[in-house]
């Protein structure tokens, strides 16, 4: 009898059932409960469909007796199954072998049974077994229990993208890939997690009730003597060995060898291989485990812990729970403190945060053990990823004023970089620090370099830069007074990152001398820790592909050193560079994989949060480009890092511009460009200054607007970023654009798109090459032309051009290394061609990025400069039920949710002539609302929106 591939029997079943003269077939399925043996048998009463074969169907201690296929289904192929047959009397197991002794033709017979419940282990059809002939093939097949796989299959059937990798891998593990257990655990977990499974919800879903049924009725079946070793099983928790879960039961040899047996008989326990034995399903220890009564555990996990106290090397993490369960309060702090010290060793913080927060939050911890543990939990939490229970520890234990004053001062320290980079509470993190040094000045030099080397990074909001400069001069002085190598290198490499930050010259210096290759793995994490910060710092600056090498070098030594926050803040940093280079394909999906991941800490989340609200703004989602960029669960501006405050306001204003609101507008520019001033690192006013120059000229404040471009080009003097120079070109283009100078903004335009486009950053290329073929346009004095689908079209910037944002979101071709100067052709028509060329080049451009709105309002620009017979032939075309150009571009803006006034807007169009648009489009595409449009376009994502609900194909051209 030999054990066959699923694939392989089905179609031996298949063979004998189509009545081809095939040889009769046994296939015997074996599946522990819980296994999906019954979906199985279920699923092969299909087999004969078609075939004009029989179904017997019999399940032992039902109604009737095991079917005759020759009274039943004459001379047909006939398929018989017998499900649970380990629940057979004898005389039903003679019929059976009387049947299979001497099989009919055509006869394909499946025997379903549970091999743990089998009155003769291995002998599904009892002992003796039948005499199969010859002409009776013979198959098993044994259900195995589902992979992690099928398991992240099952999770995301039940769950959507909303189950964790970390809440598959804790199914799997308690399930014990048993895939009734994994189905009910999950239509738990469905109703009772929203946003996001983890691994903590598979463990407060608690034991399926079938579970905890099935584990505590095989355990009740057992005589009372004999219910200690399961017991023992269920308090360990894991597979041991015969002789451990026999010292663990409290039995003694001869009566646990016994009690062992029984228990393998019953089911209760199973043989794990190699000699180990424990309950079927890891989960069902929790139901077997609450069945015992108080006293009796407690005894367990005394037994327990002196077992696992002989092991070489010692489990300590485990040792610590049966200590604790045991009442052994000395034991277990002793555990605790080896379990979380080995774990830190090995840079497995996540492990060594848990274990000390369910320790430090117990009354009974002694005020010397809490003075040992506490600074182990700050230290683990600083470079993995704290929890929210962490902070709340950590802020009651820093108020004992029973700990000494070094371990108080060292919690501080701690405790304010969490404060300060992962929950976002930068004032009180601030005020941390600044404690924590003065206290460990004297005593610990090098804790207290530390503090003040924290203090120094120019990514606090609030402080000038300055004040940065002297903590790091008084942080170098702790440094070399402490001695400590790693703490000399956390002070380098808070220098280098103060240095990038402000776009010194000198800095990319001071980054190649940090010690990567440093034995030491403290030094090694300071230094990664250095490289990433480089890495987010050069994103900025405008120096990608240096920003790729350091990201690439920083996140191999993080993963190495073992620092998971690290390696999260320069994951952060990727999805900034990506944005900048227009990497977008996909983006939108990892910036929301990204906050999902990291949703309890708004600091490490800052970067994906904008660069979803950017791509939100630039496909014309205003709504949600606002929700993202200044919802909720983002950090607040005054707790935000400078340089994504700085980006987000310029997205943010730029968002009132296009809406008409250019009080809001100009008021976000004051407030925003003050806290960019009180900073002083005028790099970061890349990605501000244009648009808060735009909105405050617009607003009447010509002076401001000035001031504001002298101070950004006072501030780069001896500074190193492309980008702040690109965008103070920018800046400048558009103060003479805005003072209706267009054809001194020409060459600035083009020079801003020139240096973009070295970065490169192509979306930022696009919107300032659009500005300088716009502006060309208007300098040349280009006639409008009548808009045939509704109204006259404004040219240049004196209507459009500010009300409908086209003076900085339009797109030009000017690349790398061009002059920096307009082209004047000899005569109108020239010009007039050249610049129309540009623009066409850049509403493709937009296209190409995906950018929606800004390819609409470039493609509205173009038409309204191009001549009549290029836009379209002579008279009305007729596009019949084909969506026109013109609808097709409304409805595409409509689909992300821009009103009939803002689509009006950007197309340089009447409201009235918008709404026209959208009820045609709508009526084309079979669509009954605005929400259905967005639908249609969401189907239809990776290509644009079809021409007709059922065509997605125009003979047309949709451009201009």
């Amino acid at each position: 009898m030999g054990t066959a591939h699923e694939s392989f029997w089905r179609l031996r079943l298949r063979r004998t059932l189509a009545g081809n003269g095939a040889a009769p077939v046994l296939v015997l399925l074996e599946g522990p409960a819980g296994t999906g043996k019954s979906r199985l048998v279920e699923e092969l009463t299909g087999l004969t469909e078609g075939t004009g074969a029989a179904c017997l169907r019999w399940t032992p201690g039902e109604a009737g007796t095991v079917p005759e296929p020759a009274e039943q289904a004459g001379d047909r192929p006939v398929l018989l199954i017998v499900d649970d047959v380990h629940r057979a009397d004898p005389e039903e197991l003679r019929r059976l072998h009387r049947l299979l002794e001497q099989p009919r033709p055509g006869l394909a017979a499946v025997i379903a049974y549970r091999p743990e419940e089998l009155a003769a282990a291995g002998l599904p059809l009892g002992a003796p077994p039948p005499r199969y002939p010859p002409a009776l093939a013979v198959l098993r097949h044994r259900i195995r229990p589902w992979t992690q796989t099928e398991v992240r299959q099952a999770a995301t059937a039940a769950l959507g993208e909303r189950c964790t990798a970390e809440a598959v891998a804790r199914l799997h593990e308690r399930s014990g890939g048993v895939a009734q257990v994994v189905v009910d655990l999950l239509a738990v977990l469905r109703d009772s997690t929203r946003q996001r499974c983890t691994a903590a919800d598979v463990d407060a879903a608690g034991v399926p009730v079938r579970l905890a049924d099935l584990s505590l009725g095989r355990t009740a079946a057992l005589p009372p003597e004999h219910r200690p070793i399961v017991w023992a099983a269920a308090a360990l928790g894991e597979p041991v060995t015969r002789d451990e879960l026999v010292a663990v039961s409290g039995l003694g040899q001869a009566l646990g060898r016994e009690a062992l047996l029984s228990a393998l008989a019953g089911a209760a326990l199973t043989e794990s291989g190699e000699g180990r034995y424990g309950l079927p399903v890891p989960l069902a220890a929790v139901a077997v485990h609450g069945s015992v009564p108080g006293p009796v555990r407690q005894e367990l996990h005394g037994r327990a812990a002196d077992v696992l106290a002989r092991r070489q090397p010692v489990p300590w993490t485990a040792l610590a729970r049966h200590h604790h369960a045991g009442g052994r309060v000395r034991g277990w702090l002793r555990a605790v403190e080896h379990a979380a010290r080995e774990a830190a060793e090995a840079s497995r913080h996540q492990d060594a945060i848990h274990l000390l927060e369910q320790t430090l939050a117990s009354p009974s911890v002694p005020p010397q053990t809490r003075a040992r543990l506490a600074p182990l939990l700050a230290r683990s939490a600083v470079l993995g990823l704290r929890s929210d229970q962490t902070v709340e520890v950590l802020g009651q234990i820093v108020e004992d004023q029973a700990l000494p004053a070094t371990v108080r001062g060292e919690l501080r320290l701690d405790l304010g970089l969490l404060l300060c980079n992962q929950v976002g509470m930068s004032g009180q993190g601030w005020r941390e620090l600044e404690r924590a040094a003065a206290e460990l000045r004297d005593a610990r030099p090098d804790l207290s370099a530390r503090a003040m080397s924290a203090l120094a990074m120019p990514y606090w909001p609030g402080s000038s830069i300055d004040v940065h400069r002297a903590w790091l001069e008084g942080a170098a002085e702790a440094a070399a007074d402490s001695g400590d190598e790693a703490v000399r290198t956390a002070v380098a490499a808070n220098r280098a990152g103060l240095a990038m930050s402000c776009g010194d010259p000198k800095a990319w210096e001071l980054v190649r001398a940090l010690p990567t290759d440093n034995p030491d793995p403290r030094t090694r994490q300071h230094a990664a820790r250095g490289l990433c910060n480089a890495a987010d710092s050069a994103v900025w600056l405008g120096y990608h592909e240096r920003a790729e090498e350091l990201l690439t070098e920083g996140l191999e030594l993080s993963a190495k050193s073992g620092s998971p926050y690290t390696q999260h803040t320069a994951l952060g940093a990727r999805l900034l560079l990506e944005w900048f280079t227009g990497r977008w394909a996909g983006l939108a999906e990892r910036c929301e994989t990204f906050v999902t991941a990291t949703s309890d800490m708004p600091v490490i989340c800052a970067d994906a949060r904008m660069v979803r609200g950017l791509l939100a703004l630039a496909q014309g989602e205003w709504g949600n480009a606002l929700a993202w960029l200044s919802g909720p669960d983002g950090p607040s501006p005054e707790h935000a890092a400078p340089p994504l405050a700085a980006a987000t306001s310029g997205a943010l204003i730029r968002l009132a511009l296009a809406r008409q609101e250019l009080p809001a507008a100009a008021a976000e520019a004051r407030k925003a460009w003050a806290g960019m001033a009180a900073k002083g690192v005028w790099v970061w006013a890349a990605e501000l200054a244009p648009w808060a120059v735009e909105a405050t000229a617009r607003a009447g404040d010509r002076a401001a607007a000035q001031s504001m471009v002298d101070d950004f080009a006072a501030g780069l003097t001896g500074r190193d970023s492309p980008a702040a120079s690109a965008a103070l070109t920018w800046s400048r283009a558009v103060l003479a654009e805005t003072d209706g100078r267009a054809a001194e903004a020409v060459p600035l335009y083009r020079r801003a798109a020139a240096d973009y486009a070295a970065l490169p950053r192509p979306y930022a290329h696009a919107l300032t090459s659009e500005s300088a073929a716009r502006c060309a346009l208007s300098a040349g004095a280009a006639e409008p032309v009548v808009d045939r689908a509704g109204g006259t079209a404004p040219d240049g910037p004196g209507e459009a051009g500010r009300d409908g944002m086209d003076r900085a979101d339009v797109c030009g071709a000017a690349g790398a290394g061009e002059e920096a100067t307009v082209p004047r052709p000899r005569d109108a028509d020239g010009f007039k061609t050249q610049a129309v060329a540009e623009l066409t080049a850049c509403a493709q451009q937009f296209s190409d990025l995906g950018a929606v709105w800004d390819a609409a309002r470039s493609r509205a620009l173009l038409r309204s400069h191009q001549p009549a017979r290029e836009v379209r032939p002579p008279g009305r075309p007729s596009y019949g039920d084909q969506l026109s150009p013109r609808e097709r571009e409304v409805a595409e803006l409509a689909a992300t949710g821009l009103t009939n006034r803002e689509i009006a807007t950007t197309l340089h169009l009447s409201p009235r002539t918008v709404e026209q648009h959208v009820a045609r489009a709508m009526r084309k595409l079979g669509t009954q609302s605005r929400q259905d449009l967005a639908e249609t376009r969401a189907v239809n994502s990776a290509a644009p929106m079809p021409q007709t609900l059922t065509n997605g194909t125009n003979h047309r051209s949709t451009r201009g």
